[in-house]
């Protein structure tokens, strides 16, 4: 039996369409070996995000080359997009696909057929898994492509314009993925706030609304990252409402200085983010809120960072991905003047690290004495667990039973290294609370 090996680096995105192609290969008769082990085929996903991105996509090619040196090496997502010939060259690789074709993978390497044009590619087909695959949340890619041409992305070059799956195939493959045990599924994209805009009459809110009617079960639906002026009232609303829907917000700030956000190309300026940020915290109690800040944009003087660290300490956060400017090729900020200097930039990500460790302690604070619903995702040590609120509150706890892929209540007590502590509470009945959650402590 053929051996296939897989490496994905980058956004869910790219994690759940290597998870697309894994499917492929299973279908072909492979077997699925840990990428550290000698294959047949290994297919390498890689991000393009920041120059360290790139330079991690080409080690991780090289390190398979000198694995296996008569392996097929298959390269995909968005360095291989956008910088094709690159790839080429380096040694060892033998097929070099864009993120529009990257699903025909199984299909190119066994008929040893050239890509597939991407023109004929753009639909969002439905992925329906016969398996379970090695993750205890499953992903569902609802959308792909960007038209918001932020000037310091590279993203809209390397993934198109928006392109959305219709809900008909969301909802099948959602319900196969229920049938298949899986209890938390991730609705992604590369712009998922978007979802729907190429499409009549649809939108995030409407798909989710249809979801939650048509499909039953124990399960719940988490949303990744949603741009600011994408996280309409009716969005917050039916995330309060409705328990099969996580507490969780992720909404990209990138920055607190009106004067940067302009000149990122982005459309909402510090008081829309800070009252929006408050008005969901206000509505849905407990919520996990977090959020995507760039520090060292060109530009950027001391006075803008400052305003940046007086906005995020001023929100009830609890997490925070702090990101350095990585200038790329291409983009409107790359030709900017007054880029700033690394050493600069190394100074003001580690003072908001800090503020997000400050942020994300005082959380796990607030949690003490909640009953928390956790989906249930690893065994750490023996009878220890850990695993995810739907509030993005990683919860660790001891229990004689194991419950990975399930629920469990857990009531809060404590916390350590970075995780709520807490102790299993089996005969748990919710009787007040949000989402079927006793949040008053009581």
């Amino acid at each position: 039996m053929k051996r296939a090996a897989f490496y994905t680096l980058g956004c869910k995105v790219n994690q759940v369409e290597t998870e697309e192609i894994k499917e492929g290969f299973l279908r072909q008769g492979y077997q699925l070996v840990d990428f550290n082990e000698t294959a047949d085929v290994y297919v390498i996903n890689t991000c393009s995000v920041t120059h360290v991105s790139d330079k991690k996509s080409r080690a991780v090619i090289r390190r398979a080359a000198r694995r296996n040196p008569l392996a097929t090496i298959a390269v995909t997502g968005c360095l291989a997009q956008l910088d094709p010939d690159q790839i080429k060259a380096l040694p060892g690789v033998s097929l070099v696909v864009d993120n529009k074709s990257k699903d025909k993978i199984p299909q190119l390497i066994e008929s040893s057929t050239a890509p597939f044009d991407a023109a004929d590619n753009k639909a969002l087909n439905a992925v329906l898994f016969n398996h379970r695959h090695n993750r205890t949340r499953a992903f569902i890619k609802i959308q792909d492509g960007c038209d918001s041409y932020c000037s310091y992305c590279i993203v809209p070059y390397s993934r198109g314009a928006v392109r959305s799956k219709t809900p008909a195939d969301v909802e099948r493959e959602l319900r196969r993925l229920v049938q298949l045990g899986y209890r938390e599924m991730v609705l992604t994209g590369i712009h998922t706030g978007l979802y729907g805009y190429d499409l009549n009459d649809v939108n995030l809110a409407a798909l989710l609304r249809r979801l939650l009617e048509a499909v039953p079960g124990d399960y719940r639906l988490r949303l990744s990252s949603i741009e600011p002026l994408e996280v309409s009232p009716e969005l917050i609303e039916i995330a309060a409402r409705e328990e099969r829907i996580c507490r969780h917000f992720h909404v990209p700030l990138q920055s607190g200085s009106n004067a940067i956000l302009k000149a990122m190309n982005r459309r909402y300026d510090r008081d829309y983010y800070r009252e929006l940020m408050l008005q969901i915290s206000r509505r849905i109690p407990a919520v996990g809120l977090s959020a995507d800040v760039m520090v060292g944009f060109p530009g950027e003087e001391e006075n803008d960072f400052q305003a940046t660290y007086d906005l995020l300490n001023q929100l009830p956060m609890l997490d925070l991905h702090v990101f350095k400017y990585s200038r790329r090729e291409g983009t409107p900020a790359a030709l900017m003047s007054n880029q700033v200097p690394e050493e600069v930039k190394q100074e003001r990500s580690k003072i908001l690290l800090e503020l997000a460790r400050a942020k994300h302690y005082q959380a796990l604070q607030n949690s003490r004495s909640q009953v928390l619903k956790v989906l249930v995702e690893q065994k750490c040590r023996q009878q220890t667990y850990n695993g995810l609120s739907d509030n993005y509150i990683t919860v660790r706890w001891e229990s004689p039973v194991d419950m990975r892929g399930q629920f469990a209540w857990v009531r809060i007590s404590g916390q350590k290294q970075g995780a709520a502590v807490g102790r299993l509470e089996p005969e748990y009945s919710p009787k007040r609370g949000f989402n079927n959650m006793d949040i008053s402590g009581k």
